[in-house]
């Protein structure tokens, strides 16, 4: 199916703020992308938490969820927890979507800088937050844990946004 077709089909893509209702398809989405995902609870508490803005990836007129994003604010700070697409949805672009519409309303709460962290060698999540103006600060040595009990280590980046 083209690209064409499927827009035309299920409308385009948008960012809106997730409801605690979303919780069970936003935990199968992370999942889906994590070795260690969040279970339905943990996903309720964070959508419902004041200090987490969470946004949701969706598609259609059935409001389908297709990708979330959620960050952690403390004053003019915020820490992204986690961005994740489903898999039918990667390879589209719709993460710069997703991210674009989430830092735009970050800086319009007031929050000035962004911190994320991300395994070293993950290149397309690390290419995507590049392309969208942050830059390394650090790295954190045998900070993921991986099967078999090895461990990645993450890179730390920043964002301002004023």
């Amino acid at each position: 199916m083209s690209l064409f077709s499927f827009l035309r089909r299920d409308g385009p893509p948008h960012v809106e703020p997730l409801a605690t209702s979303d919780a069970g398809e936003a935990a199968a989405i992370h999942a889906a992308g994590f070795a260690r995902g969040w279970d339905l609870m943990d996903m309720q508490a964070m959508i419902a938490d004041r200090a987490i803005r969470a946004d949701g990836l969706f598609v259609g007129t059935g409001r389908r969820l297709t990708g979330i994003l959620l960050s952690r604010t403390v004053l003019d700070e915020a820490e992204i927890l986690t961005v994740a697409l489903a898999p039918s949805a990667r390879g589209r672009g719709w993460s710069g979507l997703l991210l674009r519409e989430h830092l735009a309303g970050l800086a319009a709460a007031g929050i000035r800088t962004v911190f994320l962290e991300v395994e070293e060698d993950n290149a397309p999540a690390i290419a995507l937050y590049r392309r969208h103006g942050f830059t390394p600060i650090g790295r954190r040595e045998a900070y993921y844990p991986r099967p078999g009990g090895r461990h990645a280590a993450a890179l730390t980046m920043r964002r301002a946004l004023d």
